[in-house]
């Protein structure tokens, strides 16, 4: 399984559930739109840091960001 992949394709549903664009995601998880974009393709490695922020962004737990669907 490939973990990148898994996290990005989590990060893009939740927040396209929550009605939010990758720009409104960067600014309240901290990170850079152009990151967000890569963490969504599956081309970034993100920290456990970038996880729990991504989560707090998005109100769900990091466990939502890292479990199958």
């Amino acid at each position: 399984m490939d973990m990148r992949k898994l996290v990005g394709d989590n990060c893009a549903r939740i927040r396209k559930e929550r009605g939010l664009t990758q720009e409104e995601l960067a600014e309240q998880s901290g990170l850079s739109q152009q990151y967000i974009s890569g963490l969504e393709r599956g081309r970034r490695n993100p920290t456990i840091l970038t996880v729990y922020e991504l989560s707090v962004a998005l109100s769900v737990s990091h466990i939502d960001l890292l479990s199958p669907r």
